[in-house]
């Protein structure tokens, strides 16, 4: 197992190594980090629902009453009351026929994906697709054309230059995770239906964020009942674990029969799904969660911005600042956390080379106390780089230069320097 050791120590001269952080009790606007309060701001548990009250007691109650396990997969004897709710009620929030739920995310599209395509088959997917998308479409040995994120031209360019394929799929994601942007879904869905493909988007960080009534990006663009295969997760803005696909009745059938990731695997606990049938409807009476959300994002974003901060143009909770090089990028992360700010520094081969990002994601259960906290961290991670470069004996010309340009690539020695002095 020498090479285990060998393929390490190379992770880490990339600045590639991954290693995990502790969090102590609930997940908060605030945790508890190595004994001390923290503001959490790379959580996906927008809407807090993972520790609401309601949620928490729903939970409780399905132990008592069905235990902690359901025991075998859904097609042995693991087949419990709260998986048909919770299926009735997912399909009811999504408009849509049926609805199966799955144990993850990740399973879900690998299990969806790979059911529906095979080897006479082609799927078009958007170059930043989620990695179980692309695992999905791997698994299934369909032929994969990636397409440049979000650019209906070339999507239509490959949908037109298709012959003698068996199915076609377009997937992709609704709302992207590490860019905060959402997919053109009215060009995808016109494209799709034009060149007779099916349609499938991923729901997972809409679900309960986008749409009016927090029915994902399908609501958004008031395209219910022309998207094929709708997929979201139950671990974020639900606040439990499990993920959903949902779609015509057929469709469902279809997967209980040939989606190895729901065959094969022990169905979701019970107080994991009342948890969930909990949170959809605490979504469903109570839009304030949600416009909260929304306000909050508004004010970091904002606030980001005015400290000259590389944070784009994000339509969603999801806020990257975008930095470049990896080792930088968790130099930042490491000052952020010394400050009281948990922001996760994302790397390769979650987003591509070059394009390493602390990204920030706010809840509705933040107040503007712990976001004001958030931005005087940023705004001094960002003054003492300023500091540093000019403590460097670069001259206050480069230092003039550096601030009319990405702060961050410009000063990849300077965070050392920032660190022991900090």
């Amino acid at each position: 197992m020498d090479f285990v050791k060998e393929e390490l120590e190379e992770i880490k001269k990339k600045g590639l190594y991954r290693s995990l952080r502790l969090i102590e009790g609930e997940q908060g606007p605030e945790v508890s980090f190595n004994g001390r309060r923290i503001v959490m701001l790379c959580s996906n548990n927008y809407l807090g629902l993972a520790n609401h009250p309601r949620v928490k007691e729903a939970a409780i109650e399905a132990v008592r009453k069905y235990g902690c396990g359901s025991g075998s997969s859904r097609l042995i004897s693991g087949n419990m009351e709260l998986h048909q709710e919770l299926e009735r009620k997912i399909a009811s929030f999504k408009h849509a026929e049926a609805a199966l739920v799955f144990g993850s995310g990740y399973l879900c599209n690998l299990g969806v994906i790979d059911s529906l395509m095979g080897e006479d088959d082609v799927i078009l997917s958007d170059e930043l697709n989620h990695a179980s998308i692309i695992d999905g479409a791997r698994l299934s040995r369909a032929r994969v054309k990636i397409y440049p994120h979000k650019d209906l031209n070339v999507l239509e360019k490959e949908l037109k230059q298709l012959k003698g394929y068996r199915r076609k799929l377009v997937v992709t994601d609704g709302v992207f995770s590490m860019d905060g942007d959402i997919a053109p879904l009215p060009g995808i869905v016109e494209l799709a239906k034009k060149y007779k493909a099916m349609t499938m988007v991923d729901e997972a960080h809409a679900t309960g964020v986008m749409g009016q009534n927090g029915r994902g990006c399908v609501e958004h663009f008031d395209l219910e009942g022309k998207v094929d295969i709708q997929m979201g997760t139950l671990g974020k803005a639900l606040g439990s674990l499990g993920a959903y696909v949902a779609g015509e009745k057929k469709l469902i059938d279809f997967l209980i029969n040939r989606a190895r990731g729901f065959i094969y695997t022990t169905a979701l606990p019970p107080p994991l799904c009342a948890a969930a049938i909990t949170a959809i409807e605490i979504i469903t009476q109570d839009r304030q969660l949600r416009n909260r959300l929304w306000e909050n994002a508004k004010f970091l974003k904002e606030g980001l911005q005015k400290i000259e901060l590389p944070v784009g143009n994000p339509e969603t909770p999801i806020i990257p600042i975008v930095i470049g090089e990896s080792s930088t990028t968790m130099r930042m992360c490491e000052i952020l956390l010394q400050s009281g700010v948990y922001a996760q520094g994302i790397r390769p081969p979650t987003v591509p080379e070059g394009s390493s990002r602390i990204r920030t994601t706010v809840m509705a259960t933040h107040n503007q106390e712990h976001l004001i906290k958030a931005l005087e961290a940023f705004k001094a991670v960002r003054g003492g780089l300023i500091q540093g470069r000019a403590g460097s004996g670069r001259g206050e010309q480069e230092k003039q230069g550096f601030e009319q340009f990405n702060p961050f690539i410009c000063l990849m020695g300077d965070f050392l320097w920032f660190q022991q002095i900090s």
